[in-house]
């Protein structure tokens, strides 16, 4: 039997929101999962998505934490970001809470790159923040790696978030696949062997993938690649022009040779994994739990919950 709740925990992104029950020492007693994006949620519907969510857990009266595009403009309310370098103190120090609710909303992280340009996330710094120990990074960097439709590679430094860089890998394989010629070649299959060769392939060539991205069509047109194996082949290429860019993104970090820890859907972490391996790269593969941990984290920080509890 479940008790009652410390902390109802939410990761709420772009197309599922995932609820965790937490007990007194942050432990998931109970979790639910349900497409309610906010992409899927009409103008002033949150209240009633959220009590969707909630339908058939505990039904307690605990406190609520949220993060992900919850809080962005397409959100429930708009959590401005924080500046990066950043730490556990500093994001709960930004909570946005919700009027109305008992619902509370973690802010995203903004930084920018050497020429200034912005980049942003929101979510994954929770993810993060839960995937790594306290004290376990003290004075070294960590880099931590989120793979999905917009991965994110993050330099952890004396317990802060440094800095970040984005990669539009899983939308651009979305893009291709649904609508360009290139997906008309490729059915469904699982086909390792094709991964590796699209990986490697990108590593070999470095920065020339649009040329490359069009073998996958002469490879199929010639035979040489199966039907079966175009969706993984073109996978490959571009898991492995983001490995390119992303071992050069590292090396002007000083970050270069630091383990990397993979969190996200397992597969696909799985699948990153392999790729970090062919690339000369060590890769763990984190926590699945780490949005609900990162956000036990903060509530702690934030005094929501009990401060002294572990």
């Amino acid at each position: 039997m479940v008790g009652a709740s410390a902390l109802i925990a939410i990761d709420w992104g772009t197309s599922r929101a995932r609820a965790y029950w937490l007990d007194a020492h942050g432990q998931v007693q109970h979790e639910k999962s349900a497409p309610l994006g906010v992409l899927s949620v009409p103008p002033g519907g949150f209240a009633a998505a959220l009590a969707e969510l909630l339908a058939g857990g505990p039904g307690d009266r605990a406190p609520m934490l949220a993060c992900g595009m919850v809080g962005s403009r397409q959100g429930w309310i708009e959590a401005p970001y924080r500046e990066c370098p950043a730490d556990a103190d500093a994001i709960a120090s930004a909570l946005s809470p919700v009027p109305g609710t008992r619902l509370a909303i973690v802010p995203g992280l903004i930084c920018r790159d050497s020429d200034g340009a912005p980049d942003v996330m929101r979510g994954e710094e929770t993810q993060v923040l839960g995937a790594l120990e306290a004290g376990a990074h003290a004075a070294t960097a960590r880099v931590v790696v989120l793979p999905g439709t917009h991965s994110k590679w993050t330099v952890v430094r004396e317990e802060r978030i440094e800095t970040f860089a984005t990669f539009l890998t899983g939308e651009m394989y979305a893009v291709l696949r649904e609508h360009s010629i290139l997906g008309r070649l490729a059915s469904a299959g699982d086909d390792p062997v094709a991964l590796e060769a699209g990986v490697r392939r990108s590593l070999a060539t470095n920065a020339e993938l649009s040329h490359d991205l069009f073998s996958a069509r002469t490879f199929a047109l010639t035979g040489e690649l199966a039907p079966g194996a175009v969706g993984d082949y073109l996978s490959g290429l571009l898991l492995g022009a983001e490995l390119a860019a992303g071992r050069r993104w590292l090396h002007r970090q000083r970050a270069l040779g630091e383990s990397v820890l993979l969190i996200g859907d397992p597969e696909l972490c799985e699948r990153y994994r392999r790729g970090f391996a062919i690339a000369g790269l060590e890769a763990t593969v984190g926590s699945p739990h780490a949005a609900a941990r990162g956000l036990w984290r903060l509530a702690r920080c934030a005094r929501i919950v009990d401060p002294v509890l572990p």
